[in-house]
């Protein structure tokens, strides 16, 4: 039989247990409070044979009610090819462990090495790495990078304008490092570059962390900030949707010394909120302060190419205390996937799919304050494939309507906000199904 992982046989589970100093496997567990132990049956049949097993399952995902996507917020519905699912079944990529042994696993140490190099290309920076889980902790780990670097500073300036469920991951990580944080205000939509400069003068703050798109779908000009930030010695971190990368400014045109964000706008489908895969570039100096591993290309004895893990700066190999971090290993397999995604789509295919999901956004935006019924939240600003409207409508019936019709009609931030997003997978007729619910509500 094929097992994608090995059972352990009884013998071997019983030797274990005797070095264990337990006498059955329950036993292992004995340290978990009566209180929160789970007594009951699970609610499953002890047995089935295939074909029940199998309608059994289709009936419970027939629960499931699939729903035309229009929320973005961090978690976008683009097109994925169906032939990466295939790629990534194949028993070489199944387990995406850190490939210690150089000499067996070509094949993943090349894949993570056209990794870094494709991200590193999106976001116009000199190096990256292929650790992180997401787009959160990436930007929380490039904060800790930015204190680390600049040793005896300790504060760092998030704009309003990040995502909230990215900001609350760096307030976790800040809590518990001793980092201080400040917050750049928000004004009409945007980071207040007057409030910026004036935190930044000051001379205490060890990096800033701005984002590309914002939180409102909103392009930022970020001109001379990156100036203002290294007059002081303070890095400039950039959180980025990777996506969009394809078409808007890049980080290191803007400046940044360090560029952060999730990938799953790289093909990934939403997968109920995960796996996804965070990503982390930056410039050459500041390679010896970046978490996880990095893989580099070298020669063998042959003189044939080859990959290896040129640094790994984890407790596992280096000393807990000057280790820069512990996170790693499980991101490997999705960066398999948005490796193969950029490779099918290039430069041209992620442009267009940009182009498309730009057309759709402003299309629905145009037609949804032609009903009377909303204006854009921050008119003046521009956007690629998200944006914000404000209504007087009930949003949380608006939104219950939508879905009875097969509609997720975008994320609401505000009791009278709403925010949309539009891929290129979202048609014209599904545009229009949207906005003709909004008429008639």
């Amino acid at each position: 039989m094929n097992y994608k992982y090995f059972p352990h046989t009884d013998t071997e589970l019983k030797e274990m247990l005797e070095v264990c100093g337990k006498r059955s496997l329950d036993e292992l567990f004995d340290e978990i409070p009566e209180n929160i132990q789970f007594k009951r049956d699970y609610n499953l049949p002890s047995e089935m044979s295939e074909v029940e097993l199998r309608r059994f399952f289709a009936e419970l995902g027939a629960k499931n009610k699939p729903l035309t996507c229009f929320a973005g917020a961090g978690c976008y519905d683009h097109y994925s090819p169906a032939v990466i699912s295939h790629i990534i079944s194949r028993s070489e990529f199944l387990t995406s462990y850190t490939p210690y042994q150089a000499e067996i696993s070509q094949g993943t140490l090349q894949y993570i090495f056209e990794f870094q190099s494709m991200m590193t290309e999106l976001t116009g920076m000199e190096v990256g790495n292929a650790s992180m889980y997401d787009g959160a902790t990436a930007t929380a780990e490039a904060m800790m990078m930015a204190v680390s670097a600049a040793k005896k500073k300790n504060k760092v300036l998030v704009t309003s304008t990040l995502n909230p469920n990215v900001k609350a991951v760096v307030e976790t990580y800040a809590k518990y490092q001793g980092i201080e944080l400040d917050y750049i205000a928000e004004c009409g939509g945007v980071s207040d570059k007057a409030d910026f400069e004036e935190k930044v003068a000051k001379g205490d703050v060890a990096g800033v962390i701005v984002a590309s798109p914002n939180y409102y779908g909103i392009v930022e000009d970020y001109e001379g900030w990156a100036d203002a930030c290294h007059a002081q010695k303070a890095l400039l971190i950039m959180n980025c949707q990777a996506s969009t990368l394809g078409a808007i400014k890049s980080p290191g045109e803007w400046g940044a010394d360090i560029a952060a964000g999730d990938g799953q706008s790289l093909g990934i489908p939403m997968n109920f909120g995960g796996p996804y895969v965070g990503f982390l570039c930056t410039k050459k100096a500041l390679i010896r302060k970046m978490p996880g591993r990095v893989v580099g290309a070298t020669k063998d004895l042959n003189g044939k190419r080859s990959f290896v893990l040129t640094l790994q700066a984890r407790e596992q190999h280096i000393r807990r205390e000057k280790a820069t971090s512990n996170i790693c290993s499980n991101q490997s397999l999705m960066a398999l996937y948005v490796t193969i995604y950029l490779a099918l789509m290039g430069s041209k295919g992620l442009k267009e799919v940009n182009e498309l999901s730009y057309s759709g956004a402003h299309y629905l935006a145009e037609q949804l304050c032609n009903t009377g019924k909303f204006e854009m939240a921050y008119a003046d600003k521009p956007f690629l494939n998200e944006f914000a409207v404000k209504t007087t409508l009930d949003i949380d019936k608006l939104q219950a309507e939508c879905a009875a019709k097969g509609i997720l009609a975008g994320v609401k931030i505000a009791d009278d906000t709403l925010l949309l997003c539009v891929t290129e997978l979202r048609s014209k007729a599904e545009i229009d199904k949207l906005v003709d619910i909004v008429k008639q509500f």
